[in-house]
């Protein structure tokens, strides 16, 4: 028997497929620092947790397909705290964020139709891409520049007549990239100059650091028919779990082709909802302190990335991730190595290679990807265990 060649062609995720040598370093009782996922150690605020332990419903049956209502006009309300015009019926609720990609993909595109991502992209864009017949075509950027994009006349050299779509991620997994409003702009005027879709992926929307401010697709009116916005309450929340994301799209054809996908699919995961809604209600509550201590994060790896001799990467202006480059041959035999054959006092670091947050073969391969993703005093202690690491490596460069 044979599998198809769609689930032979699927690519392991960067982040999750050295976990085997995590397993085994582990199993030798090695306690190892997990920066390789974006997987939070901040409490899930408990008005969430109070909400999703709340529900009293005697059965448990199938909500809309669409989602809660209440969970739509939810958002609709959080969109309109940020002066963004929001209507709960441009809201299309989905079983995580990772849903809502794959139905973008799926409803705005054939097979062989190709979407333009800035690289390094999240690394399940390619899954996603796959499993819909979708080719990425990747617009590769530098960690010399903090990964911001270029002009739009360079651009315009990958669109051709099966470019449907044009995505950005800000701020940016995996490289902490905070686009400008006159990047995104350029982005806008791709867009309608050659009639494209503008997909965002804006689940970091909170996460701006240093006076920065997030735009938001949503906010360029003269695109409002070809603007999608996918989100999630994983990060925002701390509910990475509770599998609730969403898509906002104000083109009613577009959002009753996504109807139909949830159809398909029944509804979105309905305890989790009331947690989310919530969130959406107290949100400004919570937020402001999960904020700051994320930026305090972000200043703990950039600080002791500046004391790793021949580390470069320039301070991430938001998420929590960033994206350096090593002084090593191979980040991932390097990660390898941490976990096969370093560690100080029974600890090691795991990272992730940047390698497959790419999908130009070759490139990225002296780069890791860093979740700040761990409290203070850890990070600092991951930090100091990747710099001795590097110290003594075989493979570094030179």
């Amino acid at each position: 028997m044979r599998v198809s060649g769609r689930g032979l062609s699927m690519p392991a995720s960067p982040i999750r497929r050295l976990i085997p040598y995590a397993n085994k370093a582990k199993e030798r009782g090695i306690s190892v620092y997990h920066l390789n996922i974006g997987d939070p150690d901040v409490p899930t605020p408990k008005v969430i947790l109070k909400a999703i332990k709340g529900f009293k419903q005697k059965v448990l049956s199938y909500g809309p397909s669409e989602g809660l209502k209440e969970l739509r006009k939810a958002i609709s309300d959080y969109f309109g705290d940020y002066g963004i015009d929001v209507e709960p019926e441009n809201v299309f609720i989905t079983t995580g964020g990772s849903e809502a990609i794959f139905f973008v993909f799926s409803a705005i595109c054939d097979p062989g139709d190709e979407v333009i991502i800035p690289e390094p992209f999240y690394t399940n864009y390619n899954g996603f891409a796959n499993m819909a017949g979708v080719k990425i075509k990747p617009l590769t950027l530098s960690v010399e520049n903090g990964f911001h994009l270029p002009p739009k006349d360079d651009i315009k050299h990958l669109i051709t007549d099966k470019t449907r779509a044009i995505l950005i991620c800000s701020p940016n997994n995996p490289t902490g990239t905070v686009y400008s409003r006159e990047e995104i702009q350029s982005i806008i005027d791709l867009a309608l100059e050659y009639d494209l879709w503008v997909l965002s992926d804006e689940v970091y929307r909170e996460f701006v650091f240093d006076g920065r401010k997030h735009t938001s697709v949503l906010e360029f009116r003269e695109a409002a028919e070809r603007t999608v916005v996918m989100d999630s309450i994983s990060k925002r929340f701390s509910c990475c779990g509770a599998r609730i994301g969403f898509i906002v799209t104000r083109n009613r054809e577009l959002w009753s082709t996504l109807l139909k996908f949830g159809q398909a699919r029944l509804c979105p995961p309905t305890i989790e909802q009331m947690g989310a809604i919530a969130g959406f209600k107290h949100w400004k509550e919570f937020m402001p302190g999960i904020i700051d201590e994320y930026r305090l994060r972000r200043d703990v790896v950039f600080e002791e990335l500046e004391n790793i001799e021949g580390a470069f990467t320039l301070k991430p202006e938001g998420a929590f991730y960033t994206v350096v480059k090593l002084p090593v041959d191979d980040a991932e035999e390097f990660i390898k190595w941490m976990l096969t054959e370093f560690n100080i006092n029974g600890k090691t670091t795991m990272l992730a290679p940047a390698s497959g947050f790419y999908s130009t073969a070759g490139t990225g391969l002296d780069e890791a990807r860093i979740a700040y993703v761990l409290n203070q005093d850890k990070l600092r202690d991951a930090m100091n265990i990747l710099r001795e690491g590097l110290k003594v490596y075989a493979g570094n460069k030179g």
